[in-house]
């Protein structure tokens, strides 16, 4: 799929992307998908997706729609603006986003009470150890990683997918789900969550992806007194819904990549309160995210530490 307009973005199956998201569903009623509410807390499932006429309705807020009108809902955007996000994140996820097909067998769909606990198209994990992989290695040098960082907050994942065998990076999240990054892979195991690292600090330190916060570990290195707590957030779609662990803090920090959805978040979150948010992306302004700008920047891989803003 090399481009993304309205009529190919609601050809993307809605449950198959709601599981991207982190959604899953509560319960399953032939062609009917019942969920929590992915626009605000909610213990009775009210939002309902038909994947036969792939759409969507929520009772709460009495709205529904097609993937698109889902889109500009969730991320709270303009339609060029989702189909820029579908571009730029969902096409290079290792999670893919897999057209709806009306022809679609049985067997290929969730259904509850049925046993399918490890469909093909699932991330199944398998041995969790130590990272030793050479590859991984490599792959980490390349994104200026070391190896002892990487040792202490990742692990190496053996997981099945397709019925194949794969290695990757692991980042554990609260839920106990993964992040999975390799040279040539980028995805997640389900549960699909925040990774919350908490020192019992009055700041948060919030990064959208774990490479950014390996690149912040990576800068502080020789930094005597770095008591914060850090939030990960491993998609920008769990920003809303972390707004309330954020807001427990007397200061928040946002390291959130330079594009459209996490400059937007980033604004939004400076307007609602100027005193508590600080936007710390000014470092980086010239690249996506923090991983990048370490790239570019030896002397930081070195382990000299940077001065946050006051």
């Amino acid at each position: 799929m090399e481009k993304f307009n309205c009529k190919s973005a609601n050809q993307i199956d809605l449950v198959n992307y709601l599981e991207t998201l982190g959604h899953e569903p509560s319960k399953i009623k032939n062609q009917d998908y019942w969920y929590l509410s992915p626009f605000r807390n909610e213990n009775t499932p009210s939002f309902k997706v038909n994947q036969k006429l792939n759409c969507w309705y929520d009772h709460g807020l009495g709205k529904g729609g097609n993937v698109v009108d889902f889109g500009i809902e969730y991320f709270r955007c303009s339609v060029s603006e989702f189909l820029q996000l579908l571009k730029g994140n969902s096409i290079s996820s290792g999670i893919s986003l897999s057209l709806k097909n009306d022809n679609q067998q049985s067997s290929n769909l969730r259904i509850a009470n049925e046993k399918k606990d490890n469909p093909p198209d699932k991330i199944i994990i398998g041995d969790v150890r130590t990272l030793e992989n050479k590859l991984l290695m490599a792959y980490l040098d390349k994104r200026s990683i070391s190896q002892e960082i990487a040792r202490q907050h990742c692990k190496e994942v053996d997981f099945c997918l397709n019925n194949r065998k794969h290695t990757a990076i692991g980042f554990l999240n609260i839920s106990g789900g993964y992040e999975l990054r390799s040279e040539n892979f980028k995805g997640s195991s389900s549960p699909k969550d925040i990774t919350f690292i908490d020192a019992q600090a009055k700041s948060v330190v919030v990064f959208e992806g774990f490479f950014d916060y390996l690149s912040y570990i990576m800068m502080n290195q020789k930094s005597v007194n770095l008591q914060t707590n850090f939030l990960i957030l491993n998609s920008l779609s769990f920003f809303k819904k972390s707004l309330q662990l954020m807001e427990r803090h007397e200061r928040v920090d946002l390291y959130l990549d330079r594009d459209t959805g996490g400059i937007k978040c980033t604004s939004e979150a400076l307007q609602s309160d100027t005193a508590k948010y600080t936007d710390q992306s000014f470092l980086y302004e010239q690249k996506k995210d923090l991983n990048e700008w370490l790239n570019q920047e030896p002397q930081v891989k070195r382990g000299h530490s940077f001065r946050r803003s006051i």
